[in-house]
Order: C-alpha cells, then structure tokens, then sequence
C-alpha cells in the first residue's frame, strides 16, 4: 500500500530523516518506536505533505502513485488518515460541516443531510461519544482524550484506507485508550492499514502489530515483532541490548 523508499528529509536545513525506508502493506499494523526527536513524528508530517519539512530526496508511493507529487488535501482524497497527537481546535466551525465538505470533496458528490446526520449519530452511539460532539466546534475546549476520541469520529465518517497514529496514547487514561483503541480494532480490516508512532507497547497491547521498527539516526535500525517491543519495554532503546535479542 505504502512505499517510502531511500527518503531524506529537513527541517531548517536540519537532517530529520536519512535515506530512511518503509513498506506498509494492506491490512497489516506497523509500528515505529525511537527516543524523542528521530523523526517519528516527522514520517507522518511528510506522508501528509506538511511544508514545514523538506524533502532532500526519495519517494513515497501510496497505492501506485508518487504522494510528492499531490497537495495535502490531495492526499487526503486518496484515503489517508493522521491522527495527531496534539489535535488543533478550530473556532467557528463545527464537526458537521467540516465532516459534510470533506466528504462531498472526497466523494464529489453532495452529501444528502438526512443520510449524514442518521450515519454521524449512529457512529457516536457505536463509539460512546455524545451526539453533543457533532454541532460542536472541531476540538474547541475538549480535553486530550475527547479531542482524540473526536478525531476517531471523524475517522469513522471519512473511511481512510491508512490510518496514521501519531503518539494516540499520549495523554490518554487506561480507560480511554482501551476503548479508542478497541474502537480502532473494530474499524481495521484487510483493506485497511496503520502506521502507530509510539514510546511505549501501551497501544499495542491492543493493537498488535505485525512490525515494529525501531528508529535512530533518521533511520530504521532494528525490525522484529511485538516481542520486540516488550524488549524495548524492558529495557530501553540500547540498541546493544536490543540487537542481542
């Protein structure tokens, strides 16, 4: 599904990323874990297109097609999904009507409001969110689990094929990890793919993934499986230790 193939990448003529590699397959779970500030983050920031980061060289194909080549909201139509990790709140503007654009840009097609608002209130009640959250404004005076469980809604509506996690568990309870994750479980299936960005195996207790990778130096420099992760857990990110493993 995802190809990114020999990338570098800078941020005010800083190297982020190093010729860095990854394959995310449909219906497979990948996760990237690493110290703070190798450029986890930076991966999601890049596949969106964010103009704050320079891509040097390299290439990222989504199903085919060079996403360099396309504008964030581009992207975005073709079925990519980020969740942030510090969701912005925007004024003025409610879930609906964000929700009801999007997907007429996505689809091309007006969006008929009995069929919308019938779909966004089932999808609340299937996530335990309230009906409250749909003519609120996106992520305005929401605490950090509400905002992501407001972005999970959001999800749930545009229907993305990959799915970007970036740090979900920051911040979060066990409560409202457990369900957002559980809520993530339910929505996967083969046709669909996640990229997790994490410290901790927290996440993938419940999501479990079929690769974890392990970043340092702007690159991938360790791959194995959710074992791998549990050693991370244990005993941190030496690589000496982990490569004993």
């Amino acid at each position: 599904m995802l190809k990114i193939r020999d990338l570098t990448v800078s941020v005010n003529d800083k190297i982020i990323l190093k010729d860095f590699n990854l394959d995310i397959d449909k219906g497979k779970i990948v996760t990237i874990m690493g110290p703070n500030g190798i450029g986890k983050s930076t991966i999601c920031k890049v596949i969106m297109g964010d103009p704050n980061y320079k891509v040097e060289s390299g290439s990222i194909i989504y199903r085919g097609e060079n996403l360099l080549s396309l504008s964030v909201d581009e992207r975005s139509k073709k079925g990519i999904y980020l969740v942030n990790q510090n969701p912005i709140e925007v004024e003025g503007v409610s879930n609906a009507e964000m929700l009801r654009s999007a997907l007429e840009c996505r689809t091309g097609e007006k969006t008929n409001f009995f069929e919308f608002n019938k779909k966004i209130t089932a999808i609340c009640e299937k996530l335990n969110i309230p009906a409250s959250f749909i003519h609120r404004n996106i992520n305005e005076g929401m605490s950090g689990g509400e905002k992501k469980k407001n972005e999970l809604m959001q999800l749930y509506i545009l229907e993305p094929n990959l799915i970007l996690l970036d740090e979900l568990d920051s911040g979060l309870d066990v409560d409202s990890l457990r369900e957002l994750s559980n809520s993530l479980k339910e929505y996967f299936n083969d046709e669909v793919s996640i990229l997790i960005i994490t410290h901790h195996i927290s996440i993938l207790e419940y999501l479990k993934p079929d690769y974890v990778h392990i970043m340092n130096e702007g690159k991938i420099v360790k791959t194995g499986d959710f074992e791998l992760a549990k050693t991370i857990e244990k005993s941190g990110f030496r690589l000496d230790e982990v490569s004993e493993n």
